[in-house]
């Protein structure tokens, strides 16, 4: 009996000395794909998604690359035309370049429609996207849904431009073709989910794009290596488009079989935590986020749903999908000054700053997979010395928080309160209770409950 305690002791010793701890070490890895995945050009639709998918692929095989063609109805949208580019610049009287598509693909508005022509410096003005306030930098700006096109360029070049006239080229091409998008699923024990989307749609830029990817790679491949209780749906897809894509094809099974969701973007730099809950804010996924930043990153900033929203959970957690969707960020978009430009670049971005992206989901999910709810069998308190807990002879301090955990517990397991809710209450991070609830279920004190 009292060696069946020591391994529990023993248990609740290893929970705290490896609270926090690194479980693998993936910070590099997710930064060389970064670096490799960074000079693609990508869009909603195209060969660069296609290239992008591709490599992932090879970090994720069981990834299945799926095809939607144009004109396909999505919800309240419809699947546009296929956009692929091979070249773009504007080039001055004396065949200098001065805007350069094979420097940055940031330059294009992205959906450009083709162009051919010679125009005077107040014509192409009328074309031109910079940032006054932020004059070393190129805007990224697209034109999705309309015909249109034009050049981004810093601010100060747009400057020193010079009057006179300007050879225009986009080499481009919109027609009908489709959208790329791709998935990987990995069973669990039961019928239930874990959903994780990240998108794949932004040109050059690190965080606001790559950091995402990345990171669904890591988690990914992480999920394999694990005994999992949920199943594990992965999904790439260009924003906003992507999610009803998605959508049109699950929505049934995601809204009946998801416990817990989370949107990957933003997650690579090492400035700041960040999170914005589900838009209902009280889900189980929403008190598992909130728990394990409180002890691991307690001066994190918690943003407000209907106020701060922006990226793909404005589609999954809509009151007629309501997925249980979080995304916990470091700096969240649009608060970082490179957000958007040229200038989120792989400086931006570190093996830190994903390595801790990667281990704080880690442990939401581990704490959403773990979590229970519990009921005692017993009436009245325990007898601990019948199970070598003697309440007037403690004889270590791991033993006295053995005891009082315990009871603490056992004065909790009504079947109202899942052990979030209890360790929330007892003001003690969940997994150093885990070995005192693994001990309790042993000795038949609590029994799980559906």
């Amino acid at each position: 009996m009292q060696r069946s305690l020591t391994k529990f002791l023993i248990k609740m010793l290893i929970a705290k000395s490896t609270s926090g701890k690194d479980k693998c070490f993936q910070g590099d890895l997710m930064y060389k794909l970064a670096e490799r995945l960074f000079p693609i050009c990508r869009s909603i639709t195209g060969n660069g998604v296609r290239k992008t998918l591709n490599i992932i692929k090879e970090y994720i095989p069981e990834l299945i690359i799926r095809e939607v063609e144009t004109g396909t109805k999505v919800m309240d949208w419809e699947v546009p035309q296929e956009w692929n580019i091979k070249d773009a610049y504007v080039e001055d009287q004396n065949g200098n370049r001065v805007i350069d598509f094979q420097r940055s693909n940031l330059h294009v508005v992205g959906y450009s429609v083709p162009v051919n022509t010679v125009m005077n410096l107040e014509q192409l003005q009328q074309h031109l996207f910079s940032i006054p306030e932020n004059p070393n930098a190129i805007p990224y700006v697209t034109s999705y849904y309309n015909s249109k096109w034009g050049f981004c360029l810093s601010h100060n070049d747009r400057m020193r431009l010079n009057d006179g006239d300007y050879k225009v080229v986009i080499d481009a091409e919109k027609k009908n073709g489709s959208l790329t998008w791709a998935e990987c699923y990995f069973p669990g024990s039961i019928h239930k989910d874990i959903f994780i989307s990240s998108y794949i749609c932004h040109p050059s830029m690190a965080n606001n794009e790559l950091s995402g990817p990345v990171l669904l790679v890591a988690l990914a491949n992480w999920v394999k290596k694990t005994k999992n209780k949920y199943g594990f749906h992965f999904v790439l897809a260009p924003e906003t488009i992507g999610p009803h894509v998605v959508m049109g094809e699950y929505l049934s099974k995601l809204k009946k079989n998801t416990v817990a969701a989370y949107n990957l973007t933003c997650v690579g730099d090492d400035r700041a935590v960040s999170y914005i809950p589900s838009r209902r804010g009280n889900t189980i996924n929403d008190k598992a986020v909130r728990h394990v930043l409180k002890y691991f990153f307690p001066d994190y900033i918690e943003y407000e749903f209907l106020r701060d929203r922006g990226s793909d959970e404005r589609q999954y957690c809509s009151p007629n999908v309501d997925l249980p969707m979080v995304s916990i960020m470091r700096s969240k978009y649009g608060t970082y000054p490179e957000y958007h430009t040229s200038l989120d670049n792989m400086s931006v971005i570190s093996s830190e700053g994903l390595q801790k992206s990667f281990d704080l989901h880690c442990k939401v999910i581990e704490l959403v997979q773990y979590n229970k709810i519990y009921e005692s069998n017993i009436i009245g308190e325990p007898h601990f010395a019948k199970y070598g807990i003697d309440i007037n002879l403690v004889g270590s301090r791991e033993l006295s928080d053995f005891r009082r955990h315990a009871q603490n517990i056992l004065m909790c397991t009504d079947g109202s309160l899942d052990v979030i809710d209890i360790a929330e209450r007892l003001d003690v991070y969940y997994f150093d209770l885990v070995p005192v609830l693994d001990w309790l279920e042993d000795k038949n004190l609590i029994s799980e409950i559906d």
